[in-house]
């Protein structure tokens, strides 16, 4: 029960970014928001969620697992009630960045907890495994939920979920479901360091929708993280940390950012060329469920016979089959079963090669990082290919369908890197 309390605020944090996706149009019409507004408001939850990821895995680890967990939830819940409630687009946009440093808090909190609902380490690892396929779980909730709600009752319906769920979680908390984690000894926290790398990610994620030079920006910020962590005595992200975990971070990263490039164009062909409704089209992103459900039992009892890396090569591979398969936008079925088996497996091997022996004092951070990566994925992923598939073609078919081999191709390449040498154990 424990777990399934953690999951499920896992997937509603994860849902959270693109449950107001089809809903924006009547937003923007009720909150009378220009586009820029609506850029904004669409962008919000994502910005303060990514950027303080780290900043909240490291609390979680100085101050406690649970007691951040709490703090999250609660934080989380009244942000997505003031946003359900909003009369103005103001109200609306602080809301949503409330509602994202809520998650920032409770995301990295929820996996490392997991260290404590499951200490034998055979059990852990198929729980990661499972939670792995969370955050694809979360994506197509949110924008089905988006396409259900908005059909029925008024777009304000949309944060429901998100309330319900923190009411729960906090409940469940102090009905001693969450076991008590160890009280952890206070931790100097590298300030300039989190604010260089919160600065930093928040400036790439947005620039990444609309500026070049904010790009820019972003990367300057996080090379003066870089230097500054070389230099802390107690670092934000002690940079050994990162090591052998940077394959599987760079692996979610591009498979989050496929994830929601593919569905992202998907869904623009259903409705722009063969005119779908809102509600048809979140329909056709329940078909992808089952592959998603299988995905993290399946590559909890592959991994210990085959290897961490060796099923990590195997999930990007059979990500990037299911991508070029989407390429075919008049049949794209086949496709809206296989990529997301792939990425389902892809991020359940990524998230334990990047828990593997990590300290009990740094499973926050763990958490952090992965999150991050999960984060910074879509943004990055819709800024090149969709970018790229306007160069290619006018016509929505042939852009997009190039795009999505380009994101193929990619997710081939990171496959070949990830697969084992013989060296490798």
């Amino acid at each position: 029960m424990a777990f399934v309390l953690l999951g499920a605020v896992q997937i509603t944090l994860i849902a959270t970014i693109t449950v107001i996706t089809v809903a924006l149009p009547a937003i923007q019409r009720e909150l009378r928001v220009d586009d820029a507004g609506m850029v904004l408001v669409s962008s919000a939850y994502g910005l303060a969620f990514g950027g303080l990821l780290l900043l909240g895995g490291r609390l979680t680890d100085s101050l406690g697992r649970r007691r951040v967990f709490v703090t999250g939830m609660v934080v989380f819940g009244l942000a997505s009630a003031a946003a359900g409630l909003a009369p103005w687009m103001g109200t609306l946009l602080i809301a949503r960045f409330a509602q994202g440093i809520g998650a920032a808090l409770a995301a990295p909190a929820a996996m490392a907890l997991l260290g404590v609902v499951f200490p034998d380490p055979r059990r852990r690892g198929r729980a990661m495994a499972v939670w792995g396929v969370l955050s694809s779980a979360g994506a197509t909730a949110g924008t089905v939920l988006s396409g259900v709600v908005i059909t029925w009752v008024s777009w304000r319906w949309v944060f429901l979920a998100a309330v319900v769920m923190s009411a729960v979680a906090v409940t469940a908390v102090a009905s001693g479901l969450l076991p008590a984690d160890h009280r952890p000894g206070r931790k100097r926290i590298d300030w300039l360091g989190a604010v260089l790398v919160t600065a930093g990610l928040a400036v790439l994620i947005y620039g990444l929708q609309r500026s070049g030079w904010m790009v820019f920006g972003g990367v300057v910020l996080l090379v003066l993280f870089g230097l500054a962590e070389r230099r802390s005595s107690a670092p934000l992200v002690p940079l050994p940390f990162l090591g052998r975990r940077v394959l599987p971070l760079i692996a979610v990263m591009f498979c989050a950012g496929a994830m929601a490039t593919g569905f992202f164009l998907l869904s623009l062909y259903m409705q722009q060329v063969h005119g779908l409704s809102p509600l048809q089209t979140s329909a056709a992103f329940l078909l992808p469920a089952p592959a998603i459900l299988v995905t993290g039992p399946l590559a909890g009892r592959l991994i210990p016979r085959l290897g961490v890396r060796r099923v990590l090569a195997i999930g990007l591979g059979a990500a990037a089959a299911g991508l070029l398969l989407l390429s075919l936008l008049d049949m794209p079925y086949a496709g809206l079963l296989i990529f997301p088996f792939g990425a389902g497996v892809t991020f359940s091997a990524a998230t334990l090669a990047a828990m593997q022996d990590v300290r009990d004092d740094q499973t926050g951070l763990a958490g952090g990082l992965l999150n991050t990566a999960m984060e910074i994925g879509p943004p990055l992923g819709l800024a090149v290919l969709v970018s790229l598939a306007t160069a290619y073609s006018h016509h929505p078919a042939g852009g997009y369908a190039f795009a999505l081999r380009i994101a193929a191709a990619v997710l081939f390449i990171t496959a070949l890197f990830s697969a084992p040498t013989r060296r490798t154990k």
